[in-house]
């Protein structure tokens, strides 16, 4: 190694530490290898190459980091700058490496160090593990947003939460979703840095003393039952090609003392190190099972943590910058990402009052100027409430915050509203219709200067529905920002050769400015153009064949339409109206064997929450249909049906690039936006679906007749329920969902056990909450458009061009500039 190792001055060791050029990578890669790993090449690992060159990339983002910290600084010092401070329970970032390289742009320089030292840099990217810090959509717009929030130059720093386990790896077995513990933790983490003497201490329990200070003012002091440390670890973001590194800032629980040495020497080993096992459990995992008391107790305490531990940091960052704390709604914009971090009103009013001695009209001033709140969705079940008894034993001075806040606004709602007690009522923080909990979303939405939707449907259902009595008393407060997706991760890094393809043609700003897109639209009458289009798909599909028949032994062909639903399970998703028609489809071929089918390949991906049933069940009636279908002599390989098991960031990389149709087809006025409808319009597909969020603003853009469109309209949705839906009505007067519907029922797809899926048989015969029986005939027919659409290549390559050129608003670099512009009033540096 020695020899490997070049003789270097002081000064050009600096440049290997952030040298850009192939040379200084390489020289850079061996020196981590060697001194950080321990390891010469002759025996590295592929996890030891990972961490050298991860190590050799994080360098050269920490000069980048720590000069942006310094000139921001500065910045904000001298001209009173607000960094905007994103609160989310989650986050999925994706393996790190391939992006940094992509937004440092030294991802052929890289490629050119490790290739001339023999090693394959693809390998060595495969090998990062995926951190498990987020489930899905919500945390993946976090970190969409994180990378625009870099790559346009505001100043911002993420928080959240250091799960150590995630939230599970999924495996199929027998057709059943398994849960296995997610250790992504276990080789380590080279892209963050954890921070011990940034430490911060959090109360939990106890009660509240009530007594008057020297100056006879009524005070109020907490006296907690325990108390958790929380240890910061910071990762550094950077933008596409620009100097600003942002910092994601996650929180890890810890015991404030470890280890009992006095328990230890009596012999009573467990009490030792019972409050490290008590204490560590907080962040051990993402959204812990809250049905039982105790599972509500934690993610209660889990989501406090978090927000306490952010709120102090800002608090000492503010401090650092010689802030008084009146000033601390001019220097953060928080954004409380859904109602998981909403407990951050009552937080910052404690600490403005309880703790920087700050008047209760100046602090509630000041705290509903800090937040912003994003609503993310219409499912009342998924509007966070809380028994008022756990939340006393956990927050008992919060409760009482709670309660203050709620008299004063209460009676400005009396005030506005005379004699409407129905609306004070619905308005009140407290819920108390059966059972005490504190309305989490009525909180945020209080204690926040603006709330947005996430797409102009849900925005306009949000203000009719969900917070229509909010909308009524504060209507400029509410805002839409559609949401969008990063292009550097979800074009460039997964579809490198459609990214490659694009930018000969139209040059590379689009990846900055993703409206360049638009001038692709004149490439779509381009004979030539549109064959290097179908080799790049081609080339894709291929790519996801041979990833399918590794993962699941399914041999597929890349020249079928793949028909692609990967997102999480739940009915409202309706994964299992995409099973009515793949029966369907089945069921006309086994009739007539020898009639013409456009062969199709139909992809499924996606997690259910361990303890949803039904979503469960969904799953195994897709691996079900799965089993029969596939191996059916009559079918001939016409059909095919694939569960992709454990979907998540890295893998995607092969799903959204190889797509032909996007199944976006969740019942209207349930879905809050989505973006995977945004992945796969940028990656070329063509989407089915309802006008449900997004998919309202993606049809606008690529244009009517470039859109698959079925289904109740939203409206249509509420009229149906209101005047009574009978779903048996329907199953009675159609022969196709009839005869799909009790193939399931007979036990064809559960070999003859009539039981297996009865309960989702029951559930759409008698309830189906979510309309599948009212949509189902015009999901087919909308089918058999794409089947015949799909016959004209020529036609279905230019819609797909069109549906990449049309996409320009779906960046989240948009979406960030609008939060600056309507919700934080901040610009960038």
């Amino acid at each position: 190694m020695n020899e490997e190792r070049k003789n270097l001055s002081g000064k050009e060791m600096l440049d290997i530490r952030t040298d850009l050029s192939p040379e200084s990578l390489s020289q850079a890669f061996l020196d981590n290898l060697y001194y950080a790993q321990g390891r010469i090449p002759a025996i590295a690992t592929r996890n030891d190459l990972y961490m050298a060159l991860a190590y050799t990339v994080r360098d050269r983002l920490l000069a980048r980091w720590i000069a942006g910290l310094e000139r921001h600084s500065k910045y904000e010092i001298e001209n009173d700058i607000k960094v905007v401070c994103y609160f989310s329970a989650e986050y999925l970032p994706g393996p790190h490496l391939g992006n940094n390289l992509i937004n440092l742009g030294i991802l052929s320089e890289v490629r050119q160090a490790v290739e001339q030292l023999g090693y394959n840099l693809d390998e060595i990217i495969g090998q990062e593990e995926e951190p498990g810090l987020g489930n899905g959509g919500l945390g993946r717009l976090a970190s969409c947003f994180m990378d625009s929030l870099s790559t346009i130059g505001v100043p911002a720093i993420g928080y959240g939460i250091r799960y150590e386990f995630g939230i599970f790896d999924q495996e199929i077995r027998d057709g059943w979703q398994v849960e296995i513990t997610d250790k992504w933790l276990k080789l380590g983490n080279p892209w963050e840095m954890q921070r011990p003497d940034l430490s911060l201490e959090v109360k939990l329990g106890g009660h509240t003393e009530h007594y008057r200070d020297e100056q006879g003012r009524l005070r109020v002091r907490w006296l907690p039952a325990g108390v958790v440390k929380g240890i910061p670890y910071d990762t550094p973001i950077p933008g596409f090609l620009c100097d600003t590194c942002n910092t994601l800032r996650l929180w890890k629980a810890e015991a404030v003392e470890s280890f009992d040495f006095e328990d230890f020497n009596v012999g009573n080993y467990y009490a030792a190190v019972e409050e490290k096992i008590k204490s560590e459990t907080i962040t051990k995992v993402l959204y812990p099972n809250d049905e039982p008391a105790v599972g509500k107790k934690l993610r209660l305490i889990q989501e406090y943590f978090f927000v306490s531990c952010s709120l102090q940091d800002m608090m000492r960052l503010s401090t650092m910058l010689g802030d008084p704390a009146e000033f601390f709604d001019k220097r953060f914009a928080a954004q409380l990402n859904d109602t998981h971090p909403a407990i951050a009103v009552a937080e910052l009013m404690r600490l403005l009052v309880d703790e920087h001695d700050v008047g209760w009209e100046s602090a509630w001033n000041i705290t509903r100027n800090t937040f912003g709140y994003t609503n993310h969705t219409l499912l009342p079940e998924a509007l966070e409430k809380w028994p008022v008894e756990i939340f006393g034993q956990i927050l008992p001075r919060h409760l009482e915050i709670i309660y203050e806040i709620n008299r004063r606004f209460l009676d400005r709602v009396r005030e506005a509203f005379p004699g409407d007690e129905e609306r004070v009522t619905r308005m009140s923080l407290i819920d108390e219709s059966g059972g005490r909990y504190v309305r989490m979303a009525h909180l945020a939405c209080l204690g926040s200067q603006a709330v947005n939707g996430v797409a102009e449907l849900h925005s306009k259902l949000l203000t009719r529905e969900v917070l229509k009595d909010f909308h009524e008393m504060f209507p400029d407060k509410f805002h839409n920002v559609t949401n969008g997706v990063t292009p550097r991760r979800w074009m460039v890094l997964v579809n490198p050769r459609l990214s490659t393809l694009i930018s000969e043609s139209i040059g590379d700003g689009w990846i900055r400015n993703l409206e360049e897109l638009r001038r692709l639209e004149s490439f779509s009458e381009d004979a030539g153009f549109r064959k290097e289009w179908r080799r790049v798909k081609r080339d894709n599909k291929s790519d996801l064949a041979a990833f399918i028949a590794k993962r699941t032994g399914i041999t597929v062909s890349p020249d079928s339409l793949f028909d692609i639903q990967v997102k999480r399970l739940h009915e409202y998703k309706r994964q299992h109206l995409n099973a009515l028609h793949i029966i369907t489809l089945y069921a006309r071929l086994k009739r007539k064997p020898a009639s013409d089918c456009v062969p199709r390949t139909f992809i499924f991906g996606g997690k259910a929450a361990p303890g949803y049933a039904m979503a469960k069940l969904i799953i195994k009636l897709i691996t079900s249909v799965a089993g029969v279908v596939n191996n059916d002599p009559d079918v001939n390989g016409r059909l095919k049906v694939v569960f992709l098991p454990d979907f998540n960031v890295k893998n995607s990389q092969y799903v959204y690039p190889a797509a032909d149709l996007s199944e976006q087809i969740s019942l209207a006025g349930k879905e809050a936006s989505g973006t995977g409808n945004m992945k796969f319009s940028m990656n070329g597909a063509l989407t089915i679906g309802t006008l449900d969020g997004a998919n309202v603003e993606i049809r606008e853009e690529v244009g009517d007749d470039n859109f698959f469109l079925f289904g109740l309209k939203a409206d249509e949705v509420h009229d149906l329920k209101r005047l009574g839906y009978n779903p048996r009505a329907y199953y009675l007067t159609s022969p196709a969902l009839k005869e799909a519907v009790d193939l399931i029922a007979s036990g064809h797809f559960s070999g003859g056990d009539k039981g297996l899926f009865a309960p989702l048989v029951d559930s759409l015969l008698q309830r189906d909450d979510y309309l599948l029986l009212a949509d189902y005939q015009s999901f087919i027919n909308c089918q058999d458009r794409v089947s015949a659409a799909f016959h004209d290549e020529e036609s279905w390559t230019r819609i797909s061009i069109l549906n990449v050129a049309r996409m320009g608003k779906f960046s989240s670099d948009r979406s960030i500039r609008e939060y600056c512009d309507k919700i934080w009033k901040v610009k960038p540096v």
